[in-house]
């Protein structure tokens, strides 16, 4: 292997690690894997970082909690679940070849966790410093939300280690992002003795579609995007039931609002269908007001270094509804998060690491100020 050294970080030591926790491969929803993923998680941060990385157990898997000691002043948030099946190393193992490492999950966001770990160990004192790693947070962060919730309004600050946005940029805003799923019941028939008899739920279905992309506001920011429908059970029979689900994407509250209370008053155009509907916007926008401080911050530490608003959610739009200060986009530079093509930059991973360094000591030195949620007026740090 290549030797790749920057300062005081020892870049070989950062891809062993990563190699560690690539080859322990970590799919969303299965237990015993995440289990090994977190212990070999919490392996690297005892390592390094010294102390006891705590597993704090979940009904998806469990997150790892680590501390290092002292009244809490910055949390650094990652998560150790990743989109690919069991399998997926066999075919893409890990690799590091032209200065790219590759292998499911390196960018999305196992690198990540690798650069915010070595960059808490090149300071001298980690007091303050919290490191909250969750098993579930590509599939909502179900069983950790409360849990970051609590860490984040504890520490007053917070660091996310998701892979950087493009050409390395972090990530100042987030849109809230949600699923929605209608079903539609209607009444099955012949299609061909008697149609008129039954209510067709993919007819019906097809109305709502029309319906639900018409709530779409690209002026606003706000994507609502139908994705999957099925519908039927025979090709001679009129469908009594049918699905659709739904991606949205909000940049505001007041959108929040607005895309919920459409969804609930949604009806049917059919007589005698009937329509259900489950979901909301279960992360809230980030907006970029949450980060401009710590960005402020950042681009002092790292000149040059730019931010972008994106649609992707992330579990910082939980804190930074708190109002608690989050900066996104700090882990891994590189591309193709949840796709074959994934791979992470090994030059940016020093850079990345030392990044962290210089965040937390001047979190740990100065009042960092929260955003004020509606009708509050507060401050979450203290210097």
């Amino acid at each position: 292997m290549t030797t790749h050294q920057a300062g005081p970080v020892n870049v070989d030591a950062m891809l062993e690690d990563l190699r560690t926790l690539v080859e322990v491969e970590s799919p969303s929803r299965d237990l015993d894997a995440l289990t090994a993923s977190a212990q070999a998680v919490a392996g690297v941060i005892e390592n390094h970082l010294g102390g006891r990385a705590e597993l704090v157990e979940g009904d998806a898997g469990p997150h790892v909690r680590w501390s290092g000691g002292g009244e809490p002043r910055v949390l650094l948030l990652g998560h150790h679940d990743t989109v690919f099946p069991l399998g997926t190393l066999d075919r893409r193992p890990f690799a590091v070849e032209g200065g790219r490492a590759t292998g499911p999950g390196v960018f999305d966001m196992l690198g990540g966790l690798v650069q915010a770990v070595h960059g808490v160990a090149l300071l001298d004192d980690r007091s303050g410093v919290e490191i909250l790693v969750t098993a579930d947070e590509e599939v909502g962060s179900g069983t950790s939300r409360a849990l970051i919730e609590e860490r984040a309004l504890a520490c007053g600050a917070v660091l996310v280690f998701e892979g950087a946005a493009e050409g390395g940029a972090v990530k100042t805003g987030r849109k809230g992002c949600g699923t929605f799923e209608v079903t539609v019941t209607g009444r099955a028939a012949h299609a061909g003795l008697e149609p008129e008899a039954g209510i067709n739920a993919l007819v019906e279905a097809a109305h709502q579609v029309l319906d639900i992309a018409a709530l779409a506001r690209p002026e606003l920011g706000t994507t609502v995007v139908p994705t999957v429908a099925s519908a039927g059970t025979g090709e001679n029979v009129v469908p009594a039931g049918a699905t659709v689900v739904v991606d949205v994407r909000v940049e505001t509250a007041e959108e929040t609002e607005r895309i919920e209370s459409a969804f609930a008053a949604l009806t049917p155009h059919l007589d005698g269908a009937r329509i259900a509907v489950r979901g909301a916007v279960g992360r809230p926008p980030m907006p970029e007001s949450a980060s401009a401080e710590l960005f402020t911050t950042a681009r002092q530490l790292l000149p040059g270094l730019e931010g972008r608003s994106v649609g992707g959610g992330s579990d910082g739009n939980f804190t930074a509804a708190l109002g608690v200060p989050t900066l996104d986009g700090l882990g891994a530079v590189g591309g193709g998060a949840h796709a074959d093509h994934e791979y992470l930059l090994v030059d940016a991973m020093a850079e990345r690491a030392q990044l962290v360094a210089g965040l937390v000591r001047a979190i740990r030195t100065r009042v960092v100020r929260a955003q004020p949620l509606p009708g509050e007026h507060r401050d979450v740090r203290r210097g």
